[in-house]
């Protein structure tokens, strides 16, 4: 197992702070802007941040918060991580790691009991993959269950995953299946 590169930097929750994978994404998304916004030195930038999110991917695909290892013990993917980072490194839909984190949050997704982690996962697969797996859960089920509106955040997550409009981010991905 390779340490961690800190050559690859990424971004913080808060100013001066060590990088992590949720805020390195929501950057490199928002970096995506059109037009004048983003300055033409953010590629470089960019780089570093897309850098820092695969040197940071978990062994056998998938992110965590920030470390792939601790303490030389594999560290353990998540859903949430993991769909923001293939969200924001869906430009690179052929790497073997895209598609192997992908092959990671597909297994998964039968098993996720949160709202909020379904519909981002749902997200994800439908603009990364061009499909949501058959025989997944139902987000109107586990609202059955568990109830998810009072949750500003889990809501605006479900309507963007029920939503006709697949493409809020604009470009989608190159197709991996």
């Amino acid at each position: 197992m390779q340490p961690i590169n800190n050559a690859c930097r990424g971004w913080g929750w808060t100013p001066g702070t060590s990088s992590w994978v949720e805020p390195t994404s929501f950057a490199l998304i928002a970096l995506e802007a059109p037009g004048d916004v983003v300055p033409p030195e953010a590629k470089r930038r960019r780089e570093l941040g897309e850098a820092m999110l695969y040197d940071r991917m978990c062994p056998g695909g998938g992110w965590n918060c920030g470390n792939p290892r601790v303490y030389g013990v594999p560290g353990v993917p998540l859903i949430i991580p993991t769909v923001w980072a293939l969200i924001a490194l869906r430009h690179h839909g052929t790497r073997s790691e895209n598609i192997m984190s992908l092959d990671w949050l597909d297994s998964q997704i039968v098993n996720i009991q949160s709202p909020g982690s379904l519909a981002l996962a749902k997200i994800c697969m439908e603009m990364c993959v061009g499909r949501w797996p058959t025989g997944a859960p139902v987000l109107a089920d586990l609202y059955e269950r568990n109830g998810f509106l009072e949750s500003i955040q889990v809501a605006a997550w479900t309507y963007l995953a029920l939503s006709a409009r697949s493409r809020w981010l604009g470009i989608t991905a190159e197709k991996t299946a």
